[in-house]
């Protein structure tokens, strides 16, 4: 049973001064929380900060979102306050000279949405008490279905990192998708549906693992974040095919996330592709 004063209610809002006490806090990583009753989409909203030169380490957040994306412009909604809608802005290029931390290589960015998987599925499993997996490059798995997207965008000089959590919707309240069905914390039987210590411990793992990346100039294999994300992914050993950007489509094992956060596969003449992006879909 949940310990939250709001335990009586199915849904009750997150306060953002409360999540400013808890997570805004001095030689932080996290600068502003940004807790919006309605927006048309929190990247949207966190991209034009960036355009305003808000510094690192805003969260905007969304209790409602009506023109949410996930990959290729796929919608992503969530009945009100039913998930975890919200995006950070970062700005890796950026040398922090109180932090002693470099600017790290554009070649680096392609860990950014897969080290928010990372700290994304620490949370999930450490506070709702759920088993899940990362399906390389952006899913949440709870059970072989999806239960969080995650969306990273370029704005000018900033990341735009988005992440989508299904956190106490009902079954019937599941979008419909076209690849690998939805589920949610709730329908996976989680032990808890507040969402406000899921979104603290995303938010604090989230800042140690990028602090941890930056302080290595970016260097996922340095900051253990490769080693932790291949023990997370559940894509990795599975028989795939990747459908490509470009049309195409690769078929073959899935063998390894390599030091630059790409798909490695190995199809069946024995040659070695590596994907740094495309739609993956497990092969039974």
């Amino acid at each position: 049973m949940s310990s939250s004063s709001y335990a009586d209610l199915d849904r009750p809002p997150l306060s953002a001064r409360a999540l400013t006490r808890a997570v805004v806090v001095p030689g932080g990583f996290w600068s502003r929380i940004d807790v919006r009753a309605e927006t048309g989409s929190t990247n949207a909203d966190a991209a034009e900060a960036a355009r305003r030169d808000e510094p690192e380490g805003l969260v905007v957040i969304a209790e409602s979102q009506s023109a949410g994306r996930g990959r290729r412009d796929r919608q992503w909604s969530s009945p009100p306050r039913a998930g975890l809608t919200l995006s950070v802005l970062l700005r890796p290029s950026a040398p922090v000279a109180e932090r002693d931390w470099p600017a790290a290589p554009p070649s680096a960015y392609g860990w950014l949405p897969l080290l928010a998987g990372v700290a994304l599925r620490e949370a999930v499993t450490r506070v709702a008490g759920v088993e899940a997996a990362l399906k390389w490059p952006n899913d949440l798995l709870v059970g072989d279905r999806k239960c969080a997207g995650i969306l990273a965008e370029v704005a000018g000089d900033a990341i735009v990192i988005g992440i989508g959590l299904n956190v106490s919707t009902r079954e019937d309240e599941l979008p419909p998708t076209n690849g690998v069905p939805a589920t949610s914390l709730r329908v996976a039987g989680a032990e808890t549906f507040d969402r406000d210590p899921l979104l603290r411990a995303l938010l604090r793992s989230f800042a140690r693992w990028y602090e941890g990346w930056r302080d290595a100039g970016g260097d996922a294999e340095m900051c253990g974040l490769t080693g932790e994300y291949r023990r997370g992914c559940a894509t990795i050993g599975r028989q795939v095919r990747v459908l490509l950007p470009s049309g195409g489509e690769l078929t073959g094992e899935a063998t390894t996330v390599d030091r630059d956060g790409q798909l490695v596969i190995r199809t069946v003449d024995g040659a070695e592709h590596r994907v740094s992006a495309g739609d993956v879909l497990h092969v039974r």
